[in-house]
């Protein structure tokens, strides 16, 4: 049976700030997609941080008008309780208010998958808040590439043949194809700067899908700061995939990303429950997953991939990686060179008075 998992994700209003979304917000958009149930097979409604994530099964394939509205009108419906409501950045990543066949290029981020289920499908959705597309580039790296952090490469006859890497250049919309083992220094090369390249999706080398992600930035869309990149990403797991533990452990570093309170600084990308609000603290970025089973495209309860107790050791650590790299203030490198900040607009308008002043 041919499934396609298409998820898409927005920040369409959150409570007294970036913190989650409205329970009004949640129901809404749940109650709308609901309502339409003839028109996929199972869905998914959960939200990391302040952005709420739609997860469908369908047959209707890849990019299919009729499900990215279904997506895209449910979206809308929740902006419309959040304007009602006076929730902060009400809207925000919807760019666009008239449909023009998918949501690419709209502002929602989306990502999916269209394959031949497995008897066992097993597969988890990844979400992420307060960063960038290119936050996933590390341990998607990792977990595809080295050997000392997932041994999988070396006992799955799959992975250990390769991989086909698909890396996006987010600032010209272009993409190169880059395989495992032999092009591994150059997909080394273009993932070193997450700013600019970012993985879009991951294949064996017969061409079954195992992984796709947003990489759309809405500064490249809108033209000016509007809000957080924050992805998504789909990944199969078991079998000839990797091991749902092989897949949580590379997020386990806590790696440093761009993001964190306006987009300024580089600081820990920390793994949280689901259905986790933006924290406080300097809005740490985070990250959650949701691990599924599915049969004929029907979907089971999600587990929580970090909610188990060794979870929280990683929390106390990026925590602690966080603290160090604020307590740098705002002197580089704790913060982001001037084009990776999302409010550059801001920090050059003082920048020009500055340059007034040399002679």
């Amino acid at each position: 049976m041919k499934i396609t998992l298409t998820v898409i994700k927005a920040d369409i209003g959150a409570v007294g700030g970036h913190t989650k979304p409205s329970r009004e917000i949640l129901k809404t958009v749940e109650d709308f997609i609901r309502s339409r149930q003839k028109m996929f097979l199972d869905s998914y409604i959960s939200y990391t941080g302040d952005d709420i994530h739609i997860l469908m099964s369908h047959q209707h394939g890849t990019g299919s008008e009729e499900i990215h509205k279904l997506a895209f009108d449910a979206l809308m419906q929740g902006t419309e309780v959040a304007k009602r409501q006076g929730l902060y950045g009400a809207g925000q990543d919807l760019l666009k208010t008239s449909f023009s066949g998918n949501v690419k290029g709209m502002g929602p981020g989306v990502a999916e998958l269209t394959f031949e289920e497995r008897p066992n499908e097993a597969f988890a959705l990844i979400t992420a808040d307060k960063t960038e597309p290119g936050a996933f580039n590390f341990p998607f790296y990792r977990l595809f590439c080295e050997p000392s952090a997932n041994t999988g490469l070396l006992l799955n006859p799959t992975l250990t043949r390769g991989v086909k890497f698909r890396v996006m250049d987010v600032m010209e919309g272009k993409i190169a194809d880059m395989h495992t083992p032999e092009d591994t220094f150059m997909i080394a090369a273009s993932l070193m700067y997450p700013g600019r390249y970012v993985v879009e999706s991951i294949l064996t080398r017969d061409g079954e899908p195992i992984l796709a992600a947003t990489t759309d930035r809405l500064h490249n869309i809108a033209g000016t700061y509007v809000g957080k990149d924050d992805p998504a990403a789909l990944i199969r797991l078991q079998k000839q995939f990797p091991a749902t533990e092989e897949m949580g452990s590379v997020f386990k570093l806590a790696h440093y990303v761009a993001g964190n309170t306006r987009g300024s600084h580089h600081v820990p990308l920390m793994p949280v429950k689901l259905k986790t609000s933006s924290t406080t603290n300097f809005c740490i970025p985070i990250v959650s997953a949701a691990v599924f089973s599915m049969h004929e495209g029907v979907f089971t309860e999600a587990v929580d991939a970090f909610e188990t107790p060794d979870w929280d050791f990683v929390r106390a650590r990026a925590s602690q990686k966080a603290e160090f790299m604020r307590e740098q203030g705002f002197v580089h490198p704790a913060t982001l060179i001037p084009e990776e900040l999302e409010y550059n607009k801001g920090y050059q308008s003082i920048m020009d008075e500055v340059k007034k002043r040399f002679r």
